[in-house]
C-alpha cells in the first residue's frame, strides 16, 4: 500500500506518541519521557489531559513544541446544557493558567478571531462565537480606544487572502497585547466529535486537520501570544468507516462467546450484553477473511487508499452539527465574557 497521511488530526492527545501510550502503565512511561511532561486528572466527568511539548521532540511527536491543554466528556450531548457549560468554563481556569506568565497591562488589548466558514456549519463555530462576543466590546470601549476587539476574516476562498495575512494587518493597525482564536478541528477519533476542546499556546495553522493547511497564526508570525481553542467537528470519512466496522467486529465477536457460554441457554428471548473489545476474532476469520482481524490503523489504511483513487475522501460531522455548533458558541462567548471581565477587574 502507498503511504497515505490517514492520520489527520488537529489533536495532540491522538497524535502516535499519546495514542501508543493508552494503559496507566504506558502513561506513567510517559510522564518519564524528558522532552514530553504529560498529566491526566479526571474533574467530575471531564477528563483534563495537558501536554507539553519540549522543541527536541517537535519532529518526533509531529506537533509544535508548547503547551496543550484537552478538555473530554465521553457522555457529553448535544442536549446537555450543564456538560457544555461545566466544559467551557473548566476552560476559563485552564486558560488563566496557560497566561499565568503573560503580563497583560491593566488596560491591555485582546483581540479574538473566529477563524472558519460560517456558511459551512462544522466549520462556522468561530465565526459564530464572534458575532456573539461583538456585545461585549462596547463595555471596553472609550474615546481612548478599544481593549477587546472581535473579529472573523472568512477564509481565503471568500476573500482571496490568506487568513494569516488578515489576521497580520489587524494586529499592525491595533497593536494587541493578546491574540486568542477560536476554530473548528478536525479529529481522528470519532467519539472525540463536539465532545473535546484543545487549548494551546503554539498557535493555529488553519484548515490542517483536513489537508489544506494555511499560513501560521503564532506567535513566532505574529510578534505577540496567541492562545488557539479549538472544537473537532469534522472527522476523515475512512476513520469513521474502520470505527463501523470494528464496532461490528467486536459485536459479533463478543455474541460468539456469548452464545458459546451455558447461560446463553436459559434465555428465551434476545439478551442484552457488553461489547467487548478484545473479544477473540480469530472466530471471524472463516467469516470475514484475514482483515477482520487487522489492526485499526491498517482498516483506515485501506479506506483511506481505496476513497483516495475514487475521490470519495470525505469529511463528516454529526447529524446534531448545528445544535453542537450554536451551543458552542454560546457557551464559549459567555465563559470569554466573564474571563474578561474577572481579567479586567483584577488589574
Amino acid at each position: 500500500m502507498g503511504k497515505y497521511d490517514f492520520y489527520r488530526t488537529d489533536l495532540v492527545v491522538e497524535g502516535d506518541e499519546m495514542v501508543r501510550h493508552q494503559s496507566k502503565e504506558e502513561k506513567e512511561t510517559l510522564e518519564e519521557t524528558k522532552d514530553v511532561l504529560f498529566d491526566e486528572t479526571r474533574q467530575g466527568r471531564i477528563i483534563v489531559t495537558k501536554v507539553k511539548i519540549l522543541p527536541e521532540a517537535e519532529e518526533r511527536i509531529g506537533k509544535k513544541a508548547g503547551s496543550y491543554v484537552t478538555l473530554t466528556m465521553p457522555t457529553l450531548r448535544y442536549d446537555d446544557l450543564q456538560g457544555i457549560e461545566d466544559m467551557t468554563k473548566l476552560l476559563m481556569k485552564q486558560l488563566d493558567d496557560m497566561l499565568e506568565e503573560v503580563h497583560l497591562p491593566a488596560n491591555g488589548k485582546i483581540l479574538f478571531i473566529g477563524l472558519g466558514n460560517r456558511e459551512v456549519t462544522p466549520d462556522a463555530v468561530g465565526p459564530l462565537t464572534m458575532d456573539r462576543m461583538k456585545e461585549i466590546v462596547p463595555k471596553y470601549f472609550s474615546n481612548d480606544g478599544a481593549e477587546v476587539y472581535v473579529y472573523a476574516p472568512g477564509v481565503t476562498i471568500q476573500t482571496g487572502l490568506e487568513t494569516a495575512e488578515f489576521v497580520g494587518a489587524v494586529i499592525d493597525k491595533i497593536q494587541p497585547d493578546l491574540l486568542i482564536v477560536i476554530d473548528a478541528l478536525a479529529a481522528k477519533d470519532s467519539s472525540r466529535l463536539c465532545r473535546t476542546i484543545q487549548m494551546t499556546d503554539t498557535g493555529i495553522h488553519p484548515g490542517s486537520g483536513v489537508g489544506n493547511s494555511r499560513k501560521e497564526v503564532s506567535k513566532e508570525t505574529l510578534g505577540i501570544p496567541v492562545v488557539a481553542i479549538g472544537i473537532p467537528t469534522v472527522v476523515d470519512g475512512p476513520v469513521l468507516i474502520a470505527d463501523a466496522i470494528d464496532t461490528m467486529f467486536s459485536y459479533i465477536a463478543s455474541k460468539i462467546e456469548d452464545e458459546s457460554r451455558p447461560s446463553s441457554k436459559l434465555t428465551v428471548s434476545n439478551w442484552l450484553y457488553e461489547v467487548n473489545k478484545d473479544a477473540d476474532r480469530s472466530k471471524l476469520i472463516p467469516i470475514f477473511g484475514d482483515w477482520s482481524s487487522w489492526p485499526h490503523e491498517d482498516r483506515i489504511h485501506l479506506f483511506e487508499e481505496v476513497l483516495s483513487n475514487r475521490e470519495l475522501n470525505t469529511f463528516i460531522s454529526p447529524k446534531e452539527i448545528d445544535a453542537w455548533v450554536y451551543l458552542y458558541a454560546d457557551a464559549l462567548s459567555g465563559a470569554l465574557f466573564n474571563w474578561i471581565d474577572k481579567l479586567k477587574s483584577s488589574h
